[in-house]
């Protein structure tokens, strides 16, 4: 992936590859991660999902990232762009469990968690798990149903586990929520909180593909309307797979100049004209996890400035709120964080 790809801005003046690596290269290089695994989990994914998803390789991409950090996804994109498709097939690539939830603004969070019922025979109350108690959980429209459900969710995405009468359930490994919003209706969708927003770890905004991925996917699904092509997709990573591949990415070396670059891209968040609201250090904490995942995807065992720069919008685009001022005048996150980061020195 080039400097282009990732629409940095051009006087970005990052470091040559020379520059990048850690100043004690011996000792260094005695401790080369071996990234096989994942280099191999990720090629084998991209080759199930391309089966049928044509395009959309950031977007996998920046999943998988998040999958390999232990982070909840949430994938926005106009009707139509394959959104909840890419979620399902995704899930499918992985041998875990999987649930999805259709959510309406009749959804009750008992419709989500699960409730306690009286067993007649037995005399005795029991709790009878909901969807939730899932290892991939598919949310389907997650802005469509209210507040009440919407809270249902806090628990679990933060502490992976759920609480009922006083009762603690926890999630077994892996857990993570993938969901899917669209930005454009308004009527019957209830907009989320930013607590609630705050525990996806990246949002993912996907666009309509180009002419040619157009052509492609007319050319492929011409014979196959119900897109059978779906059941060929086959299960990649197993539970332990995923585990041992978090287990990498955490070993992924950063250097502590590269700590601070994201700790000051952060920071000024917080103190920007254009901003109403800034990142929490929960930010950081995830653009840091997010640069070691995506370095390891691209077979480097250290970080990069480009890796940072490249997660930051992920990361902070729903994180941030603009001020009303910048909004009217058509502003979008996405100007205030490039602007932000091209201020920034990049450590050499």
């Amino acid at each position: 992936m080039t400097t282009d790809d990732m629409n940095l801005p051009e006087d970005a003046g990052l470091p040559t590859p020379e520059e990048m690596v850690p100043a004690n290269l011996d000792n260094w290089q005695r401790k080369r991660l071996d990234l096989s695994r994942i280099a191999s989990g990720v090629q084998r994914i991209r080759e199930e999902l391309a089966k049928v998803i044509v395009g959309q390789y950031d977007g996998i991409d920046m999943m998988l990232a998040a999958i390999f950090s232990g982070g909840h996804i949430l994938v926005e994109g106009v009707p139509g762009i394959a959104k909840t498709l890419m979620a399902k097939l995704l899930a499918r690539t992985l041998n875990t469990g999987f649930s999805r939830i259709q959510f309406t603004p009749d959804l009750m969070p008992s419709d989500v968690i699960g409730t306690t019922v009286f067993n007649v025979k037995t005399s005795e109350f029991s709790f009878n798990k909901g969807p939730v108690f899932s290892n991939i959980v598919l949310i389907d429209e997650i802005n469509r149903a209210p507040a009440k459900t919407q809270a249902a969710l806090f628990e679990v995405m933060e502490e992976y586990q759920v609480t009922v009468d006083g009762q603690t359930y926890p999630m077994q490994f892996p857990f993570f929520v993938m969901a899917t919003q669209n930005p454009i209706e308004q009527e019957g969708t209830y907009k989320l909180p930013e607590a609630q927003l705050d525990r996806f770890l990246v949002r993912i905004i996907l666009d309509y593909p180009g002419l040619g991925e157009e052509k492609t996917i007319l050319r492929r699904f011409q014979n196959d309307f119900n897109i059978s092509l779906r059941d060929s997709v086959k299960p990649v990573l197993s539970p332990e797979d995923i585990r041992a591949c978090r287990e990498l990415v955490q070993q992924i070396y950063i250097k502590e100049e590269l700590l601070d670059y994201i700790a000051t891209i952060v920071h000024h968040t917080r103190n920007n004209g254009d901003l109403f609201l800034g990142a929490s250090p929960r930010a950081s904490l995830a653009i840091m996890k997010m640069s070691k995942a995506f370095a390891a995807i691209q077979g480097r065992d250290f970080v990069t400035p480009d890796d940072i720069r490249y997660v930051a919008w992920p990361v902070l685009n729903h994180r941030i709120i603009l001020t009303p001022e910048r909004e009217m005048e058509g502003f979008t996150t996405k100007n205030v964080i490039d602007d932000i980061i091209s201020k920034i020195e990049v450590p050499r």
